[in-house]
């Protein structure tokens, strides 16, 4: 069932983005959108028409050709061009989800009425958002400065009857898509194409699905850590509130609540534990859990307000009469809040894959690496290496793209973000951790089931379910398909229930 919604409405919630994702969200835009953005058009014609004044990317070159002058029968010609020649992107084609995100993106953007493009420009992008027809674009090409030029790019050539679209399934070229709905090419005016490929909406995009993916990650990892803790025979000393009341910041207080709620009616985290003191690993969930959770508080700020912003140049205010070149189009705030959310998920993997190690360790009554016949099998062995192996390489990502920057333009574009290349990172990252995690949740599950202990009620019952996914590994056998089914028990499950 799709939900239906005003892409240009005050607020937009976690939860319109979610459906987005999905390919569950019908969009509109109000009257007072579309009177807002033709508005503004008609203001910038005027002024086209009234004044030999030279306008960035109205009537003038890109870049470092800013102060070649465009005679006006040819402002629709540059704009054409602009897509064409900006459309060099690289490397793996954006996932269609995101893609789907990016489109609603810019059409919100463009909503906002101070880019001068027309209302039939944008509600030719809200049509083929609700036809889910997806412009292909490509993960490489943007330095997340002078807006995300190249992806974006490729977002637009299809309205010129170019590039390609993800529809019904397939990838078909955009000439073919606007034949199959008696479409004409969409023929561009002045600074249209400059609105278009201006902005933050790949940058972006990228963030807000990794943002919603981590905080589904933060949420799983506390459970997932929950579950390793009753196999591990720790303490719950580390998580009683006098701890947290004299540290009470950076979001430890709240994991340490969520852990306490969890487990209050374990009957085997009642008796003592078999150690004076657990590895860091385990005592110190609530300081590493939450100072991601206080990361992913400040990140979904930045997100709120970059999805409520303009971000092409330059921007058009009708009623103070002015046209300004700016800068919104730099991402900046995007490229710190990207590497931010690298380091902050890299970290649930991190400190995951070290409780899968122990687990597999052969401590603390466990068989080592939690086989049924030791020596005769080998069990968990080799998923720790992968986990291992996938925590090494999210390390590796979670090295800073915002500290990089690259003049580009002839020194015009003297500094850069890197938006971009942080926020297909943090994508990685993101699915990564899930991976790691599922590997440590098969894990623990094995321990506590080879220890046959009563466990917390909510924690056997998440385990009840998970096994009509996975079953217990009695006997050796590619652990491969039990990953990928164990995410898929991680999507469908509601922790909260």
């Amino acid at each position: 069932m799709k939900i239906s919604f005003d892409a240009s409405q005050e607020i937009i919630e976690d939860h319109h983005i979610i459906s987005i994702l999905e390919g569950k969200a019908q969009i509109r835009l109000s009257d007072e959108s579309l009177s807002r953005i033709d508005r503004c058009h008609q203001y910038l014609q005027d002024k086209i028409h009234a004044s030999d004044a030279l306008m960035y990317g109205i009537n003038t070159g890109f870049g470092s050709l800013r102060n070649v002058a465009i005679d006006d029968e040819q402002l629709g010609a540059l704009q054409v061009n602009l897509i064409r020649s900006h459309a060099c992107g690289a490397g793996n084609l954006v996932p269609v989800q995101i893609a789907r995100l990016i489109l609603f993106l810019k059409i919100r953007s463009l909503s906002y009425g101070y880019s001068a493009v027309t209302t039939q420009l944008v509600l030719r992008l809200v049509e083929m958002f609700n036809d889910d027809a997806i412009p292909v674009m490509y993960e490489q090409g943007s330095l997340g400065a002078s807006g995300d030029l190249a992806p974006l790019a490729h977002l637009s050539l299809p309205l010129i009857g170019e590039g390609e679209l993800y529809h019904e399934g397939v990838i078909i070229s955009g000439s073919k898509y606007l034949e199959s709905k008696g479409l004409d090419i969409y023929v561009l005016q002045a600074k249209e194409g400059l609105a278009l490929i201006n902005g933050t909406q790949f940058s972006l995009a990228y963030l807000q699905a990794s943002y919603i993916r981590g905080t589904q990650l933060l949420q799983t990892a506390n459970v997932v850590a929950a579950l390793s803790i009753e196999g591990f025979d720790c303490r719950m000393d580390p998580f009683h509130h006098a701890i947290h009341d004299v540290r009470p910041g950076n979001g430890q207080p709240a994991i340490a609540a969520f852990f306490n709620e969890l487990m209050k009616d374990s009957v085997h985290m009642s008796h003592p534990g078999v150690d004076v003191q657990d590895p860091y690993s385990f005592r110190c969930i609530p300081q590493v859990h939450g100072a991601s959770l206080n990361a992913l508080d400040h990140i979904g700020n930045v997100i709120y307000a970059e999805r409520n912003s303009v971000t092409d140049n330059p921007n058009v205010f009708v009623e103070e009469d002015m046209i300004i070149s700016g800068g919104n189009f730099h991402a900046q705030p995007l490229a710190l809040a990207s590497d931010y959310l690298c380091l902050a998920t890299a970290e649930l993997g991190n400190i995951s894959e070290r409780r899968l190690y122990l687990l597999v360790s052969g401590l603390r009554g466990l068989e080592p690496f939690l086989t049924t016949k030791p020596g005769l099998q080998s069990g968990f062995m080799i998923a720790q290496y992968t986990a291992a192996s996938i925590v090494s390489i999210n390390k590796q990502l979670a090295s800073p793209s915002s500290v990089d920057s690259i003049v580009s333009s002839n020194g015009q574009e003297d500094h850069v973000s890197m938006a971009a290349n942080a926020g297909v990172k943090v994508w990685q990252i993101v699915n990564n951790v899930a991976t790691v995690l599922a590997i440590e949740w098969q894990a623990a599950a094995q321990a506590v089931e080879m220890k046959n202990y009563p466990i917390s009620s909510r924690l056997k019952k998440y385990l009840d379910l998970y096994r009509t996914y996975v079953s217990f590994l009695s006997d050796d056998r590619s652990l491969q398909p039990d990953f990928e089914r164990t995410k898929t028990f991680f999507n469908d499950i509601n922790w909260f229930r």
